[in-house]
């Protein structure tokens, strides 16, 4: 009896040995806890059809990023420059070339939900370009381009054209120009990439000397697969050229740059890496302290993922990484309740969350807080952000292993008053504080 007893408490005490030891220290602040739990285009049901939107609101979602609105070509009525303004050869001052009607409707749902419209000027990607490619091409005029804009920005910035003054968040000019180096296979720029850094400097010159309270800014990179992680795959390589290039480009032509936006779907670890070399690379070619726009991401997308406790918990993982690492900003891609692997929220045939809305149920409550607070975790699998306010004081804690790892909860005295869990058999669950982080799970405490 005497030797299992010990045989006990040995496996007790090296079970504990190897136990996540999660540090909460409330007294030391941070900072504010970030606007990292953006969303990309919204869950719109069709034309107009806003039934899901309250989704949004209830996780407080700050901004919803309108590039792709809609599918393919915006749906020819959403947000794309060549919805808006049919034409190019009109008469860019005449209100009547615009047509504003369905993006109008989103935006005063979006703005009825609480959510800030990230709005692109640009185009939709055309996946089917290498067959043919329609809107692409960079404008004919690039000044005549940036006027275009600044009317669409006057629409809502300002009222013109009976606009609805809707607070936007960013103005983005374009998406992924840098995203192949054979042009023929590039589905967003079928032009030099020195033609985008000219467009965008026109633009965002002209647009900035016009609205200098508005934030503009650019320019959706495909990102830094290859200097983070050593891609070398052509596309990868090309992206880095692109980046540097835009950035040495700007600089010299002292054009506005309020954010530099671009875009990972690497794993949560690699995506860590793709921010801190985002950070070097603004640093080193003179924007320091410019704020990082994460907007589009997703760990590893895969289509067995979806609705899944493992792509929650990644999902969670990476946002916990943003607001302790250099990224200010991020939407995930994507909100929409569509079919295939970039839909991770929303489930197309239930029109119900999948377990990965939660973890932006349980960011929003550190958002709610609002001051950010040190939290260290001794595993590299669990991730763990802590703030405090006047809503009161919550850890989130993510475990995106296949494991469970036992939990070393320090919250420096403080008693937890309730918990919720989400994990591969339970969504939003109020529990007792656990023992342990079951495999791939999202762990939220309140005190």
């Amino acid at each position: 009896m005497k030797r299992i007893m010990i045989g006990i408490c040995a496996a007790v005490c090296a079970a504990w040995a190897f136990a996540a030891e999660v540090k909460v220290d409330f007294a030391t602040e941070t900072g504010p806890v970030k606007p990292v739990n953006g969303v990309g285009q919204p869950p719109m049901l069709g034309f107009g059809n806003d039934r899901l939107f309250h989704y949004l609101t209830e996780a407080g979602i700050p901004f919803s990023r309108l590039h792709d609105t809609g599918g393919a070509f915006g749906k020819n009525v959403y947000v794309d420059i060549p919805n808006i303004f049919r034409d190019f050869d009109a008469d860019e001052n005449d209100p009547k070339n615009y047509d504003f009607a369905f993006t109008d409707d989103l935006m005063a749902k979006l703005d009825k939900a609480g959510v800030r419209p990230y709005f692109r000027l640009g185009v939709t990607i055309e996946n089917g370009a290498a067959r043919r490619a329609y809107r692409i091409f960079p404008p004919k005029d690039y000044a005549k381009w940036a006027r275009i804009c600044e009317h669409v920005m006057a629409h809502y910035v300002e009222g013109w054209a009976n606009g609805p003054r809707v607070k936007v968040s960013h103005w983005e000019i374009w998406n992924e120009a840098d995203f192949h180096p054979q042009e023929k296979l590039n589905q967003m720029w079928q032009g030099p990439f020195e033609e985008f850094i000219r467009l965008y400097i026109t633009a965002a010159s002209h647009l900035k000397a016009r609205f200098p309270q508005e934030k503009i800014g650019g320019f959706g990179s495909c990102g830094f697969y290859h200097a983070a992680t050593g891609d070398t795959r052509d596309q990868a390589i090309h992206h880095m050229k692109c980046i540097e290039a835009f950035f040495s480009a700007v600089k010299r032509a002292h054009a506005p740059l309020d954010f530099f936006s671009y875009h990972s779907y690497a794993g949560v670890e690699a995506t860590m890496k793709h921010a801190r070399v985002a950070r070097e690379y603004a640093d080193k070619y003179g924007f320091a302290g410019i704020e990082l726009s994460l907007n589009e991401w997703l760990p590893n997308p895969r289509h067995e993922k979806l609705g899944s406790a493992q792509q929650a918990a990644e999902i969670a993982a990476e946002m916990i990484g943003f607001q302790n690492g250099p990224v200010d900003s991020a939407c995930i891609y994507d909100a929409r309740c569509g079919i295939g692997n970039y839909s991770p929220l929303f489930n197309v045939l239930t029109y119900k969350p999948h377990k990965a809305y939660w973890a932006f149920m349980a960011f929003n409550e550190l958002r709610k807080a609002g001051t950010a607070v040190k939290a260290t975790s001794g595993d590299p699998h669990v991730w763990a952000a802590a703030a405090k306010g006047t809503a009161g004081r919550v850890v989130m804690v993510a475990n995106d292993s296949d494991r469970e790892i036992p939990l070393a909860l320090d919250l420096g005295g403080g008693v937890p008053s309730a918990c919720r869990i989400v994990d591969d058999t339970r969504t939003w669950e109020n529990i007792p504080l656990p023992a342990a982080l079951p495999p791939y799970s999202i762990l939220l405490v309140s005190l």
